[in-house]
């Protein structure tokens, strides 16, 4: 075979090849994500939003990351009040990456030490409280939360932006006790109720007999004062009569 055709053979294979590893090297971000790239093991930039090119064999995406509020539902923790009441409770956390690069270096796994991080603090915020404060303290204690995580992530580029406790499940005995308080509560409001209808229709009756003798009262006055006018005219009457007989 001729030199040159074998020579043009293998520049077009070559150059297939490079177009191909060329073309797969190209990479496109999405909007809300960011690629995080290495050359030669280290970083070397972040990407956005668009399409770029791999250096072929010295540079590769360590890592894509969603820009997105994420939600993450942690197991319920076991902690202990400050009256050594233990229950189980479990939280939502709403966070967010503003730091693409700290989030991929700052931690290994990212969301494992977020919910370790959350599981250590709601047992330090609940071992301060007794059970009362905990069962009406939800407030507070997500705002507690929040604080802390959003300080402690911020090393590794996450912001915490809310914290909601979803569930509190006091011990059995606990719960029971309460449902007890709860039933006799609501029993002596019944009463209570109850009471107030009663003496609210006492109060009518006694009030509706009063109006009934006051008008009674007052027809008989008038039926007295109307009865004597009437006598006084009859009086008048004949006193006149007699005096016209009188006179003539």
């Amino acid at each position: 075979m001729n030199p040159g055709i074998i020579a043009v053979i293998v520049v077009s294979v070559v150059l297939f090849v490079l177009i191909l590893i060329a073309i797969c090297n190209i990479r496109i971000i999405k909007q809300t994500d960011k690629a995080i790239v290495e050359r030669l093991g280290a970083y070397h930039e972040t990407w956005g939003v668009g399409i770029h090119w791999l250096v072929p064999f010295v540079d590769h995406i360590s890592k894509v990351i969603s820009m997105k509020e994420q939600v993450k539902d942690f197991d319920p923790q076991s902690v202990i009040t400050k009256d050594n009441v233990t229950m189980q409770i479990d939280t939502v956390i709403f966070f967010q990456v503003t730091d693409s690069k700290l989030y991929a270096y700052g931690v290994e796994d990212p969301i494992a030490a977020i919910e370790y991080l959350s599981a250590t603090t709601l047992r330090n915020i609940i071992g301060d409280l007794d059970l009362d404060a905990t069962l009406t303290s939800r407030d507070i204690i997500n705002d507690k939360m929040r604080q802390i995580l959003d300080e402690a992530t911020d090393p590794w580029g996450i912001k915490v932006n809310r914290v909601e406790v979803k569930n509190i499940l006091p011990p059995q005995d606990i719960r029971e006790a309460m449902e007890r308080q709860m039933r006799a509560e609501r029993e002596k409001r019944e009463k209570i109720l109850l009471a107030e209808g009663e003496k609210q229709s006492a109060i009518l009756i006694a009030e509706g007999k009063k109006e009934s003798m006051i008008l009674d009262a007052e027809s008989q006055k008038q039926a007295k004062i109307l009865q004597a006018e009437g006598e006084a005219e009859s009086m008048r009457k004949t006193s006149s009569f007699y005096r016209t007989i009188q006179t003539s």
